[in-house]
């Protein structure tokens, strides 16, 4: 068997640089050649010493009706490939697509320019349907400029392969975005119970998209924090949180209204109900959020006092 790569893609999306950085990394550095097959040629293209360097061969098919198992076997018998990168035509429908009976498709990426989406949804929404219905992820590049309908994004995308995995970057990176229908809770309930995850989550999400929360109550089991010179009637309910390992350890809570707040002593476990308000408060430099507790009572400490986040 063959191992096969297909990268799929309309023209300029990014196809050609997602390939490039592949091939240069350690991990593709296997014995024997790479034939990479072109079905369009892009603005992007191949640095000769890298393809050099990761044994890669270059075959360009202009043609669909070239794009066929006899053509593909003849190609690979050529270079005495022992992996295959396919590039597809975003163009051409790939459910038309045939492949030699002994090349097995090892993984499939779709590659998708955030900038354009909605363009290529809405007027060819069935070739990128196609192009997304069999791969195992869905890379958004360029999302620079829409981040604020990604969630949209991956609604369309789930919509039509619920399995995929769907990765937004824009131009530092990955972008890191917790989006509502991953949540670990139920933002409708009229008490959002968090355990350790959703505790995590919570405080996380709320950083960025701290509308979702005002207004909503809250119930956690948590530790209390009463930093020095804090202003009376106010603690931090909170949790020790560990992001790799024990030496990068931190507290995570948020400012917590109580008038009962001087009775209770530092590093108690208190179950906490609060609703959650946006307002100013000094350590943040500006609004933030700030718990209005409901009720605080005593408890004893979870089972895992610490929340992990590697």
């Amino acid at each position: 068997m063959k191992a096969v790569y297909v990268i799929n893609g309309f023209l300029e999306s990014g196809k050609s640089s997602f390939i490039s950085f592949t091939l240069a990394q350690n991990y593709f550095q296997i014995r024997g050649k790479t034939l990479l097959i072109l079905c369009e040629e892009g603005e992007v293209e191949y640095d000769q010493a890298l393809l050099k360097e990761s044994r890669t061969a270059v075959e360009v098919i202009e043609r669909e009706e070239d794009f066929n198992p006899a053509n593909l076997t003849n190609l690979e018998k050529k270079h005495r490939a022992e992996r295959i990168i396919i590039e597809y035509n975003g163009m051409w429908n790939y459910k038309n697509a045939k492949l030699p009976w002994y090349w097995k498709i090892e993984q499939q990426i779709t590659v998708i320019d955030g900038s354009t989406f909605p363009m290529y949804y809405t007027n060819m929404r069935s070739l990128l349907a196609e192009m997304i219905r069999k791969s195992e992820m869905i890379i958004f590049n360029r999302c620079d400029t829409v981040k604020d309908q990604l969630n949209s994004y991956k609604r369309n995308i789930k919509a039509v392969n619920s399995s995929a995995d769907v990765i937004f970057e824009d131009a530092k990176g990955e972008i890191d975005e917790i989006f509502e229908e991953d949540l670990p809770y139920d933002l409708n309930q009229p008490v959002i119970e968090l355990n350790n995850e959703g505790y995590g989550i919570w405080y996380l999400d709320s950083m960025d998209h701290l509308e979702r929360y005002v207004g909503k109550t809250l119930q956690f089991v948590a530790m209390v924090l009463k930093p020095e010179n804090f202003p009376k009637g106010y603690f931090v309910p909170g949790r020790m949180a560990m992001t790799c390992c024990a030496d990068d350890m931190a507290f995570l809570g948020y400012a917590c209204r109580y008038e009962g707040a001087e009775e209770l002593k530092q590093r108690e476990w208190v179950k906490v109900t609060a609703t959650v308000a946006r307002e100013y408060w000094a350590d943040y430099k500006g609004e933030g959020p700030i718990l209005q507790a409901v009720s605080v009572v005593k408890t004893k400490a979870p089972k895992e006092e610490i929340i992990s986040f590697s």
